[in-house]
């Protein structure tokens, strides 16, 4: 009888609409779920670059930095970060960098960071290459 009493009580303080198991169900990381190019890939001559998120980001702390690593035929090749592309986000999930012409030939590191509409922060790293 108690038992009851006390599910009884506690159902009634907790506020109309919300399910304890669905807020604890939010995690709050943003997880990276799809890269254009894709991790390990070697492309053509892209002129952007998509990333694609498990939530929605907020525009203005989310961001990339692009860094060539290596040149064919140059085997001391010291890392080049890229600068003068553009950063947007697209249809709330998806950042995309757009290069003002196709990258060149050589490999790349791309780190990213994100953050949701809540501050959640979140980064990561992944390298492609370009023939």
């Amino acid at each position: 009888m108690h038992r009851i009493l006390l599910a009884a009580a506690v159902a009634t303080a907790l506020p109309i609409g919300i399910v304890p198991s669905a807020a604890s169900a939010a995690s709050g990381h943003v997880n990276l779920v799809a890269a254009s190019p894709a991790a390990g890939s070697t492309v053509a001559k892209p002129t952007r670059v998509t990333l694609t998120f498990s939530e929605p980001l907020a525009a203005g702390s989310s961001g990339a930095d692009l860094t060539m690593t290596g040149m064919p035929g140059m085997a001391n090749h010291a890392p080049m970060p890229l600068k003068g592309f553009k950063t947007t986000v697209e249809g709330g999930k998806v950042l995309v960098l757009t290069f003002p012409r196709a990258l060149p030939a050589g490999s790349y590191d791309l780190n990213w960071h994100v953050a949701n509409a809540q501050q959640h922060k979140s980064t990561g790293k992944y390298s492609f290459s370009v023939k």
